[in-house]
């Protein structure tokens, strides 16, 4: 699941698009690179994240503004499906 996009599913950030930095068991790490950025990713059970169908490379070398960009690109190409 590392990589991939999600969508918040509960809580306070419901309808956030985020990526997964990292999980463990009963958690997932995400990032969307203003807010919670990859220095102090979010902490939220994987059961209140909707996994999208989109991957993102996560590296050594992952970066803020990548994650901005990545997040961006996704919502425009939705937008555009609308139209």
């Amino acid at each position: 699941m590392i990589g991939k996009f999600v969508t918040s599913k509960a809580g306070h950030d419901k309808g956030q698009i985020y990526i997964v930095l990292s999980q463990d068991e009963q958690y997932v790490y995400l990032t969307d690179g203003v807010i919670k950025t990859v220095q102090a990713p979010k902490r939220k059970n994987k059961k209140h994240v909707q996994p999208i169908n989109r991957m993102y490379d996560v590296n050594e070398t992952v970066t803020n503004e990548g994650i901005k960009r990545a997040i961006k690109l996704y919502r425009r190409s939705i937008c555009q499906k609308l139209m």
